[in-house]
Order: C-alpha cells, then sequence, then structure tokens
C-alpha cells in the first residue's frame, strides 16, 4: 500500500514539475501575484514545487542517444565530426540565459534567498541542501563544458553588476562546489527513494565531480597544458591527487554507509527496460509515466530505422572479455572472425547490450537477428529497449522505462578509478568493485590485480583502438577499468567526458568499423546455422527469401574494402579532433560583446575563433 501511495505522490509531482517548466516567466521575474517571493516560500509544498523544476531542467532524459568511440548514428553528431563542423555560436551553445543555463541557477539562488521565509525549520534546511546539491550538479556541467565560468551565489537583476562578473578560476568553482555539496551530504535525508535526491545522491556526485576533477587535472597537467586554465589556479589550488583521494572518500563512504548494493535480475538487460527502476541499484532515476505521457524515445531508437540507426562500434565490441576473463583480440584471427564467431563465449553483458545471436526480446519468444535497417554498424543496440509486451512498445518517444542518473555501480567503479589512479588499487579493492560487476553479469573471469598491471592490453594501447595517456606501475588496473566503465555504463552518458577528462580526445578519430563480412553471399546472424541475410551485386543475384543489402551501396552494406571488410557508412565523413580548442565549447559571441560593452574581458576559450579582437 505504501509504494501505491509513494507511486501516485511521486506522479503528481513530475506532473506539477511539468506545469512548472512551463512556467519560466514566474522563474525568470518576479510576479505580481500571491506567488510573489513575499508571499511564496511559507511552507514545504512551496518549497517542493519550486525546486521540482531542478529536476526536469538538469538531469539528462536522453544519456542513451550520446555519441562517441563506442556508439555511433547514421549521421554523425557535429561533434564527432569536428573541424568545421563545430563553430562558435552567436547565442545558447549551454550558455545561455533565461530559462536555460544562468537561468537554472538563478532559479536555485532565488530558492536560496527565500527559503528562510518557509515557517518550517526542518523544510528550510532540507530544502536548501537540495537545492544547493543541484547548484554543485549545475556548476559541474558548466565546468565540464566551459572550463572556467563565473561563480554566482546571488539572485541577480537585470541592472546587478555581478551579471557580467569575469570567469573565476576552476578551483574556486570547484572549491564552492565542495561546500555545497558537503551541506548536502550533513543535510539531505538518508532514505530510499530513486526519484528524490538524497544523502546518498549527495555522495555519489561528490565521487564523480571530484573523480572528474582529479582525472582531468593529472592527465591536463597544468604545467604540460597552461591554455586548459583560461584563468590560471592559484598557487594553494588542489593538487589531483587531492580531488582522487576526495573522490575514493566518499565513494568508499556510500559504499560502507549506504543501502545500496548491486540488483540481481533473472535478465541483466531488465535492469535498463524497468517501467519503474531498481530501489536496490538506482540511486537516483528520472520517472517516467505512460498516463502522464511522460517518456523519452530510447525503445524507438534502438528498433526503428528512422531514429538515427545506432550501432555499436566494433572497436568497442572487441574491447569486450571473454566470458572466462581473456581478452577477446587475443583469440586466433579475432579480427575476420564473422557475427556468430566473435560473439560466443562473451562477456553476457555484451548479449545484453546488442541483438546477439540468438536474441530474444524480452516478453518476446522468437528469435530476432540484427538488423541493419535500424543499425549504421550492424551491432543494433538493445540496452534501455522495454518489454515487447507493454503498451505502445517500439512507438516514437513512447517509452516510458526510468532513465538512471546515479546507479551504484558507477559508484563502484568511481572508486576503483580514483584508487587505481593514486596507485592504491589493491586486489581487496577490486573484488569489491569490479570483480563484484563482472560476477553479477555472470563473468567467470575476474580481474587480478598485479597480472593486469604485469600484462597491459596491447589492444587498448594501441593507436588505433587504444589510449595514449596511459603510462605507470598502475597502467594495467587503470586500462581495466577503463574497460569496464566502457561496458557496464555503455549508453549512460559517460562516456564523451570519460574521453574529455582523460584528455583521449584522439580516440573520436579511430576507425568507426562494424561487423565483418568476407564478401558477398548469405549470413547467419542469428547462430541457428539458417541464412538471414544476402549481400548481393549485380553479379551475385539477390534472393527472395533473405532480407537482401547491396555491397557498395549507401542504402546498402558499405564495406572498408571492395569485397570485403568490415561495414563502414562513414568512409566520406570527414572527422578530426583539435587538441588545442575541442576539449572546451566555445563561449557564444553575443556574450562576449554583452561583457565588453560593460568593460568586462570574458576570455574566449583557447583555440576558438570568433571574429572578436577582445
Amino acid at each position: 500500500m505504501e509504494d501505491k501511495k509513494m507511486k501516485k505522490y511521486l506522479i503528481a509531482i513530475a506532473a506539477a514539475a511539468l506545469c512548472l517548466t512551463s512556467c519560466n516567466k514566474f522563474l525568470d521575474r518576479t510576479p505580481k501575484s500571491t506567488m510573489a517571493p513575499e508571499n511564496y516560500f511559507r511552507n514545504e509544498t512551496d518549497l517542493q514545487l519550486f525546486s521540482n523544476t531542478f529536476y526536469n531542467n538538469l538531469l539528462d532524459k536522453t544519456p542513451y542517444s550520446e555519441q562517441s568511440d563506442q556508439l555511433v548514428c547514421l549521421n554523425l553528431s557535429a561533434f564527432m565530426r569536428g573541424g568545421n563542423s563545430r563553430t562558435v555560436p552567436a547565442t545558447g551553445g549551454g550558455w545561455g540565459s533565461g530559462a536555460g543555463a544562468w537561468g537554472d541557477l538563478r532559479k536555485m539562488n532565488t530558492l536560496l534567498e527565500n527559503v528562510n521565509k518557509c515557517e518550517d525549520p526542518a523544510a528550510v534546511v532540507k530544502y536548501t541542501a537540495l537545492t544547493r546539491f543541484f547548484r554543485a550538479y549545475f556548476y559541474f556541467n558548466m565546468v565540464k563544458r566551459f572550463g572556467d565560468v563565473p561563480w554566482i551565489d546571488a539572485q541577480l537583476e537585470t541592472d546587478s553588476k555581478e551579471l557580467y562578473r569575469p570567469r573565476d578560476s576552476r578551483e574556486v568553482i570547484m572549491g564552492h562546489m565542495l561546500e555545497d555539496i558537503d551541506y548536502a551530504i550533513e543535510n539531505l535525508p538518508a532514505n530510499v527513494s530513486p526519484y528524490r535526491v538524497n544523502r546518498w545522491a549527495a555522495l555519489a556526485l561528490k565521487a564523480r565531480f571530484c573523480l572528474f576533477e582529479g582525472t582531468f587535472r593529472k592527465y591536463h597537467n597544468p604545467t604540460a597544458h597552461p591554455e586548459m586554465y583560461v584563468t590560471p589556479l592559484p598557487s594553494d589550488s588542489r593538487s589531483a591527487a587531492d580531488y582522487l583521494q576526495l573522490a575514493a572518500d566518499a565513494a568508499q563512504e556510500l559504499m560502507k554507509e549506504g543501502p545500496y548494493k548491486l540488483a540481481q535480475p533473472a535478465d541483466y538487460r531488465q535492469l535498463f527496460a524497468n517501467v519503474d527502476a531498481n530501489k536496490d541499484e538506482f540511486i537516483l532515476a528520472i520517472k517516467n509515466d505512460q498516463s502522464l505521457q511522460i517518456c523519452n524515445n530510447s525503445t524507438a531508437f534502438a528498433v526503428m530505422p528512422t531514429q538515427g540507426k545506432p550501432g555499436f562500434t566494433r572497436k568497442f565490441i572487441a574491447s569486450v572479455l571473454m566470458a572466462d576473463g581473456s581478452r577477446f583480440t587475443d583469440q586466433p584471427n579475432w579480427e575476420t572472425l564473422q557475427y556468430v564467431d566473435e560473439m560466443k563465449d562473451r562477456d553476457p553483458r555484451l548479449a545484453a547490450i546488442t541483438v546477439a545471436p540468438g536474441n530474444i526480446w524480452l516478453g518476446d519468444e522468437t528469435v530476432s537477428a540484427t538488423d541493419l535497417g535500424c543499425s549504421v554498424t550492424g551491432y543494433q543496440v538493445v540496452k534501455f529497449v522495454m518489454d515487447k509486451t507493454l503498451p505502445e512498445w517500439g512507438r516514437v518517444d513512447k517509452s516510458y522505462n526510468d532513465m538512471p542518473v546515479f546507479r551504484y555501480a558507477e559508484v563502484l567503479l568511481n572508486y576503483a578509478e580514483a584508487k587505481a589512479e593514486l596507485g592504491t588499487f589493491t586486489q581487496a579493492d577490486a573484488d569489491a568493485t569490479v570483480n563484484a560487476i563482472r560476477a553479477r553479469a555472470g563473468m567467470t573471469g575476474l580481474l587480478n590485480v598485479e597480472s593486469a598491471n604485469a600484462h597491459p592490453d596491447p589492444y587498448l594501447l594501441s593507436d588505433d583502438f587504444g589510449y595514449r595517456n596511459v603510462s605507470g606501475a598502475s597502467q594495467g588496473v587503470i586500462l581495466e577499468i577503463r574497460r569496464e566503465r566502457a561496458l557496464e555504463l555503455a549508453m549512460e552518458g559517460f562516456r564523451l567526458t570519460d574521453l574529455l577528462r582523460w584528455r583521449e580526445g584522439k580516440c573520436l578519430e579511430q576507425p568507426i568499423w562494424g561487423m565483418y563480412f568476407p564478401g558477398v553471399g548469405k549470413y547467419d546472424l542469428t547462430g541457428d546455422g539458417k541464412p538471414d541475410i544476402n549481400i548481393w551485386t549485380g553479379t551475385n543475384p539477390k534472393s527472395k527469401d533473405l532480407v537482401d543489402w547491396e555491397l557498395g551501396s549507401s542504402t546498402g552494406i558499405e564495406l572498408t574494402g571492395d569485397s570485403a571488410g568490415y561495414v563502414y557508412h562513414h568512409g566520406n565523413v570527414s572527422r578530426s579532433f583539435d587538441e588545442g580548442r575541442d576539449y572546451y565549447y566555445p563561449i557564444p559571441t553575443t556574450e562576449r560583446q554583452l561583457y565588453h560593452e560593460k568593460n568586462v574581458d570574458l576570455k574566449q576559450n583557447p583555440g576558438w575563433i570568433d571574429g572578436l579582437s577582445y
């Protein structure tokens, strides 16, 4: 009974959030009504309704659609193409005002300035903590995107001088973020609810952004790469190791004291297809609801040919281990194995996120072959695809499974990576983190720290498919943890951020290949010994009973070779990553002009040319 009441309560909150999202006039200026600050913020309900917009505006509702070196669509994003595909915008670009970016921050500062009007002292503390959580979350996103940004902790008006304050160093921003998140950790409730921010979500956020900053400062070392710090770091700034230790400590506190654990679904796919987020593992999730038409596009994204044709890259597929823990890239002839053979005896999670041979959709009874019409690489996506028996399955923008924001598996991996980067990662740490995740998935081969460091994976160090910047005594385990992040957190919105903080942007230039075909002919993709598709040319005719794909056609199959090779639909797409520019987004020209008119220098990010002389 209590669960039903809670669900109705959360649905009402979601509806209120949608209402408030459309009421930006109230949020962006003082209304002349009973909701004016002097009449509002009087009780917990007022504070809750006002803060619901933070959930709606800041949390990523479509993490599954992010393109990177491990998942691409038919049309590559501007970020993936790089070069002239990325330009300095006039406005917006994540920096805007009004209802977005800085407008969201203003709402938070509005609540913090008015929260003491509430007559309930406990509610004052609770919603101050909640708002400071979201302010830290907001600034984390801004630092990831722009680097140095202005720290603003007051509700600004159109004539406020602070509206045009210069950028603060990222150390100043991180210092304030730590103050905010520590207050949130101390004062948020500890009760479990996957749809409301609690103490554990605050610890998860602290671990996440401290890991980001620690690895950023390690791989974008301020001495070697001073251009990455437009506003120089103060002399007393925390070191990379300081942030890594903060990340490890926050994750460890959650692991020891928190109520979460790795869920044990009968089918790993179900963890991401659930209509209701798993309370054991999902620390915070985005609630979707069919009855309210609060939906996402995750199922159609994977199964409809009109939704971008997403597919995993062969680089990613080849990085996934065998079930016994050995490397796929150590197998004989791994480069030219056909689909059925390359998918045999792999980490079980691979078959849970792709349409592997023998695939049966959740709730279905028949085996389905991977659909090259829905996947530009042939490695069709399954993660986040709902149970096929549910209403409106596969319809565009009609999926209502919950989306993860913080998941316990990420916390374990954040702890593991922070320890590995610090050089203090032990076998006990491995067993509590990476090996626990692998065991949950059904892996029989677990991570041995001594062996991993003694024998780093050459594939993960190769120029074409690996990382450039990993070295030292912990090289092997760092590579293994990166491998684990790539698989366990696939399609959850982490990959691009990971590449940028590791200074591995050149990974985006690596080959975008799909599955291997030795030439024209008929191919079995389900593993039942019967062909499912026919690749044809003028000399090898179409079939009558199979799915036909014309070799060498942009609407059929394009391969890396004339008659054999890897699926390669992006061969004619120019791609480049500018090491001196692309780790940050540019500041819009209009914003720089406005600052200049106020005699304030808002410096452009390194490498970006906007035509302004200041």
